[in-house]
């Protein structure tokens, strides 16, 4: 069993934890990000396997204070539009079926910045300045945090734990908290775990770290789960083994580690051979999912037909 980062963690979330840590290596939980319409990627594989994933991602981006809707495509407003409502919907899921939630914040910066401005390129918001009390930056910072605090909350009142994976893919500059480079995200991220669980004591949250750069994670004190994301340029048979080791030395091996984003799913039946240790995957919403342009139906069902996958209701 692995001690939670938030030493005054809930019973539900360290419950979690522990059964994540407890299966890893033995068997993976399934996974599946919604973006848009909530059902439609479960319903497809529910067509396909006659079974559902465990674990269903849901996105906050919607929930942005500082969206800039004067100044935003249609693209822009639709994706902000459809995701609006995400966590009543994440909500009704885990209280009905007791799934496994998982959070991903394409967060609008919050100041200035156009069009999706969790985007580098729509915004001039410098994550370095959060880091420097009495900025602007810092000020709008902490106010959009307490924002989503009490979407947060709506959980820990329900005693419902969170997957929560605040900063992802932050080895890259695209979106702007790893503009100025992983180290500043990793800063961030602390900034984030102290005053959520020290300053406003939300406890229901496993904290999920998202970068596997060597010499930037923020440190076992700081994290329960150690993440990535691959999008493999064209398909291969792999249980992401090579990744996980990567992974595990830019990171920590006292972590659980999990694959919170994939284009294609692994491989079932090497990871029956393998048992790398991923405790669950998620794959990516539309086209990931439906339609056999990255997974086929094959592969599909193979995954969910394993006694090595953890599936849902």
């Amino acid at each position: 069993m692995q001690k939670a980062a938030n030493k005054h963690i809930s019973h539900s979330a360290q419950n979690l934890l522990d059964y994540l840590s407890e299966i890893a290596g033995k068997k993976i939980v399934t996974g599946q990000h919604t973006q848009t319409n909530p059902m439609e990627e479960i319903d497809y594989i529910y067509e396909q396997t006659g079974k559902c994933p465990a674990l269903r991602g849901f996105e906050l981006l919607g929930y942005s204070p500082n969206i800039n809707y004067n100044d935003a495509s249609a693209e822009c407003l639709t994706e902000v539009y459809e995701n609006q409502n995400t966590l009543d919907t994440a909500l009704e899921w885990a209280k009905k079926t007791n799934g496994i939630v998982t959070f991903t914040f394409h967060w609008f910066s919050p100041v200035g910045g156009r069009d999706k401005s969790f985007y580098t390129e729509h915004t001039d918001f410098d994550a370095e300045k959060v880091l420097i009390p009495g900025t602007r930056e810092r000020d709008a910072f902490y106010h959009d945090m307490d924002i989503i605090a009490k979407e947060l909350r709506r959980f820990q009142l329900e005693d419902i734990p969170v997957l929560w994976r605040p900063f992802h893919e932050s080895e890259g500059t695209w979106f702007w908290w790893g503009a100025k480079g992983p180290a500043v995200a990793a800063k961030l991220y602390r900034l984030m775990f102290d005053y959520y669980t020290n300053v406003l004591n939300i406890n229901n949250l496993i904290w999920v770290w998202n970068c596997p750069t060597k010499g930037v994670y923020p440190g076992d004190d700081f994290v329960d789960i150690v993440s990535m994301d691959i999008y493999l340029p064209e398909y291969t048979a792999t249980d992401y083994s090579e990744e996980y080791t990567k992974l595990v030395e830019a990171t920590s091996p006292n972590k659980v580690a999990a694959l919170t984003e994939v284009g294609y799913i692994p491989d079932i039946h090497l990871l029956e051979k393998s048992h790398t240790p991923w405790a669950y995957y998620m794959t990516w919403s539309e086209e990931f999912c439906i339609g056999e342009k990255f997974n086929s139906n094959e592969n599909l069902k193979a995954m969910y037909d394993s006694q090595y996958a953890v599936t849902g209701k």
